[in-house]
């Protein structure tokens, strides 16, 4: 059986849209893409993610059009929607490896809290292949998220204690309007530190706080059961970022 590769988007710093982006990727992953996906919510005590799969197959069950909208997608897949589970952070590797014994996974993704003052949470960290760091252009979020780089770099990376093969930052919820030289000051930052941005750089839009209800007929954009809406995803970025994470974990 081959091995997953695991992947976190993890920051300390809430509202960087870590469990967003996590959501978002996985299912255009496992829905658009075709790879097999499983999904870990560590972000132990809210459970964010689980709760967004219970209000998905809630509004399934009570809206007819998305019901049917699901079963012709899974009947075309042949396959089921990507599991969810809970998990405390310091238990997430044994229930990753449970979940590896039921089914293959190409990638499993970890919704991570940010604090490493748990040895658990700093086991499961360091057992990831790649972590992608989301960091919006605000200095208090900034600040906290170079910490959270630097402390997981020099600490694990560079001495060879974890399986991480790459930590990369994630710009998110970039208004192009507002675009301003915090950018490229923090750009350079982060190339001083050693450490490296994506690309793709996440727009910020109201479409990402999308989800349905069992009334609501407009598309979706953000659901563990669907991927967002092919004229939702447009301008989007989700298919540019997952594009390149695919290309720096090979697959």
């Amino acid at each position: 059986m081959k091995e997953p590769k695991f992947i976190a988007f993890s920051t300390q710093k809430g509202g960087a849209g870590k469990t967003t982006l996590t959501v978002l990727a996985a299912s255009y992953l496992h829905y658009v893409k075709g790879l097999n996906i499983g999904v870990i919510d560590c972000d132990f005590p809210q459970f964010s993610i689980m709760d967004m799969r219970k209000r998905d197959m809630k509004n399934i069950e009570g809206n007819s059009q998305l019901c049917r909208q699901a079963y012709d997608m899974f009947k075309k897949l042949g396959k089921k929607a990507y599991p969810v589970v809970e998990s405390r952070p310091e238990d997430a590797l044994d229930v990753a490896r449970q979940m590896m014994e039921k089914q293959e996974f190409d990638i499993i993704f970890f919704d991570l809290p940010g604090t490493l003052n748990n040895k658990g949470a700093v086991n499961t960290i360091a057992h990831m292949d790649y972590v992608f760091c989301p960091i919006v252009a605000d200095r208090v979020v900034m600040q906290s998220s170079l910490t959270y780089a630097k402390l997981v770099n020099d600490n694990m990376v560079t001495t060879g204690q974890t399986n991480i093969k790459g930590f990369y930052f994630v710009w998110n919820m970039v208004d192009a309007r507002e675009k301003t030289r915090l950018y490229d000051i923090y750009n350079k930052v982060i190339n001083e530190l050693g450490l490296t941005a994506l690309n793709t750089e996440v727009p910020d839009s109201k479409r990402f706080r999308r989800e349905g209800d069992t009334e609501d007929k407009r598309p979706l954009f953000r659901s563990t059961m669907f991927p967002s809406d092919r004229t939702l995803i447009k301008g989007s970025c989700i298919r540019e970022l997952t594009d390149e994470i695919l290309d720096i974990i090979k697959l």
